[in-house]
């Protein structure tokens, strides 16, 4: 994985960094409509998300100013070669200090398979993977039924915080328009993990100290394609 990073021009700039650019670059998905969300904000963090996070009431959460936005951040995780790539990973600070906000965009995209589904393909170095991801966050082990997706990409939030070695960190769900009942993935995950609901839609996971975790889900207005 190489640390080059140069600046966007525009929106299509992302697309180049997909895994499948031909699939996954289209109108009216997920990774058309974060870059375009991202790109509007341009020195910013898009306005809803924000709104979210200030009105949590955490001094670390609130008037976080944007110093780096991410696309397609790669996690390196122990038990396999696949490394975790997050759709956007956003360095922030306020006086509380540096904030690393890990972003996973949704139109009507799943959380990927279960880790029940994990468990019995037989994949190898699946167990050892989801043993490290659990113990990373300080939770009991998880059931089958929670999403593997969201798991792991709670961990890259925390593995880039630490490496930054920044206070706080985040795992935020940017929903573009997506059903409601993709949301029942996520509490079920808030429910496993004893994460503890702040205001608005916000959660920290409190066995979590080093550093601080939350939890987020924001409904933002899905921007026009380009």
């Amino acid at each position: 994985m190489k640390r080059i990073l140069i600046p966007s021009q525009a929106p299509e700039d992302w697309k180049w960094l997909l895994a499948k650019p031909e699939l996954h670059w289209r109108p009216g998905r997920s990774a058309m409509s974060c870059a375009l969300a991202w790109e509007l904000a341009a020195d910013r963090l898009p306005p809803r998300i924000s709104e979210a996070l200030d009105a949590s009431g955490e001094s670390a959460l609130t008037r976080l100013e944007l110093l780096a936005a991410v696309p397609e951040w790669q996690v390196a995780l122990p038990g396999g070669t696949t490394t975790s790539n997050t759709d956007v990973m956003a360095f922030c600070s306020n006086a509380a200090g540096l904030c690393v906000i890990a972003v996973e965009a949704k139109v009507d995209e799943s959380f990927g398979p279960l880790l029940g589904e994990k468990r019995r393909a037989g994949e190898a170095g699946a167990h050892t993977r989801i043993k490290f991801l659990e113990e990373l966050l300080h939770v009991p082990p998880f059931g089958d039924e929670i999403r593997y997706q969201l798991l792991h990409r709670t961990a890259s939030a925390v593995l880039t915080a630490r490496a930054f070695h920044a206070a706080t960190a985040v795992m935020l769900v940017q929903a573009f328009g997506t059903p409601a009942h993709r949301q029942d993935d996520f509490h079920r995950f808030l429910d496993a993990a004893g994460a503890i609901r702040l205001n608005g839609a916000v959660w920290q996971l409190a066995s979590h100290r080093q550093p601080r975790l939350y939890l987020a889900w924001v409904d933002d207005a899905a921007p026009h394609d380009i």
